[in-house]
């Protein structure tokens, strides 16, 4: 029998334990036609050390046919940085400025990564890698080549589908169940980091449930990896010792530029929701209940005498919304959703947010001390602009809207960043402090604003009489401050 140096021997050891862990396998193929594996988890398998050395081998050689390179190209309008002194009479006369265009288009040029889903030609990424693209291009392990179209993007989630035509059957993943995924699990990602195709790294799962790491107000609830993870690798599968998509890799942690062992992605779970509705509507439905919430910190467990710090505290109930009518009250903890355990505010709001639309669930809630269950329908997050908007108007009287390109380009904003004032009541909190329709709003109490949503949401949590900090642009000078606003 050959030998092995100690220290050899007993990476062998631990890492066939964990391998040890494989299950059985019951393969479901969805009505998309993406193939997930779940497992029973009472059910072991063991893998001997000969196997193990072929392992991520195996994983590589399975997954690279469908892992893709996708080259994206976009053209952009800059506004020209001498335009601005056209007007001003020194400059002409001293330097006889010729007449320039107000913008000129720049082309510019990306990189990123994409797995095959079905044979049908469906490709997931990341929003990012194709997100206003004039051109896609995807190019495969056999060298390939096709042009892609775009099917749908949710930029919340930072998910994209985009689709080739391939007269041939195309090579394509299979998800696993990335709820069973385990901290300390090994794990393959295979990427193009720098343009280099096909590389393969591994690592280990360095925790779960990851959330805020860019906005706290999207979906996100991200796997951390220290797989090597580089720019170029966005869009591609993380995946465990069995060969299945956990995780879709999205962003990384760095002061260099490059992979500092801190790699974020998207789990599976989310993925093929997500995936899947983009594929059957090119859009993307979200649960919705009508809440404001809150984490439960310390000091408000010690004042609400809750034995537990898990669950989602209730700031505000949106009048009308479905709990509202369910008898959901502020000052509510939310501490299980149809059965499941909630830990905090961003897995309630993506656990909603999956749930489909109309279901009846029962929620788990902390009242006065007492424990009792509601049974609430589920609504559409669309449906909930126009409930919210009632609510500004009666806080701040005032309507808004997402930025136009126009704006984005003139004040050098980037994209799904701030709204701006469409509606303004004359004796308004907010025409009062000097707002006009068509300023801007960046940021609320220092808090980020990508969306009508996302600051209804924020204006939500305040009461009667509280000051709101806005930082905003003026739309006729493109200065920008902060101006306090008292709700009423």
């Amino acid at each position: 029998m050959k030998r092995y140096p100690w220290y050899i021997s007993i990476g062998m050891i631990i890492i066939m334990l964990s391998v040890g862990a494989c299950t059985k396998e019951d393969v479901t193929n969805v009505s998309s036609g993406i193939t997930q594996v779940t497992k029973a988890p009472s059910e072991k398998t063991t893998i001997n050390e000969k196997d193990f050395r072929n392992v991520i081998i195996n994983v590589a050689r399975q997954n690279i046919p469908a892992v893709v390179h996708i080259e994206v190209t976009q053209r952009q309008d800059v506004v020209n940085p001498l335009s601005s002194f056209e007007s001003d009479p020194f400059f002409r006369r001293f330097f006889n400025f010729p007449q320039e265009p107000r913008k000129f288009k720049r082309e510019m040029r990306g990189i990123g990564t994409g797995m095959i889903i079905n044979r049908d030609g469906y490709i997931l990424t990341n929003n990012h890698v194709v997100a206003g693209a004039t051109q896609i291009q995807v190019i495969l392990s056999s060298e390939s080549q096709y042009v892609a179209k775009i099917v749908g993007t949710d930029p919340k989630t930072d998910l994209a589908v985009i689709k080739v035509s391939a007269k041939e059957k195309l090579p394509f993943v299979t998800f696993g169940d990335s709820d069973r995924v385990q901290v300390g699990e090994w794990v393959v990602a295979i990427g193009q980091p720098r343009g280099l195709d096909q590389t393969v790294t591994q690592g280990i799962i360095s925790a779960k449930h990851r959330q805020g790491i860019t906005d706290p107000s999207t979906y996100q609830d991200f796997l951390q990896t220290d797989a090597a993870i580089n720019p170029g690798n966005s869009g591609g599968p993380l995946l465990n010792l069995d060969g299945q998509v956990i995780g879709v890799n999205s962003i990384i942690a760095s002061q260099s530029g490059g992979s500092e062992g801190i790699g974020f992605a998207i789990p599976s779970n989310m993925a093929i929701h997500i995936a899947k509705a983009l594929m059957s509507t090119g859009r993307i439905q979200r649960g919705w209940l009508g809440i404001t919430l809150q984490d439960i910190t310390f000091e408000r467990r010690k004042a609400l005498g809750l034995d537990m710090s898990k669950g989602a505290y209730v700031v505000d109930v949106v009048t009308g919304g479905p709990a509202f009518r369910a008898g959901i009250k502020a000052g509510d903890v939310i501490v299980t959703f149809d059965g499941k355990d909630v830990a905090d505010t961003g897995e309630l709001r993506n656990l909603v947010a999956t749930t489909p639309i109309g279901k009846e669930v029962t929620l788990g809630i902390v009242r006065g001390g007492k424990k009792l269950s509601i049974v609430s329908k589920v609504g559409n997050l669309e449906d909930s602009a126009k409930m919210m908007a009632v609510s500004l108007r009666d806080k701040l009287g005032v309507d808004v809207r997402p930025l136009n390109d126009n704006e984005v380009s003139r004040y050098g904003i980037e994209q799904d960043q701030g709204v701006a004032i469409s509606r303004l009541e004359p004796k308004g909190p907010m025409a009062k402090a000097g707002f006009e329709i068509d300023d801007l709003i960046l940021r609320v109490n220092d808090q980020p604003v990508d969306s009508p949503e996302r600051f209804s949401t924020i204006v939500g949590t305040l009461k009667s009489g509280q000051s709101v900090n806005l930082f905003i642009v003026d739309h006729r000078s493109g200065r920008t401050g902060n101006i306090q606003v008292a709700v009423r």
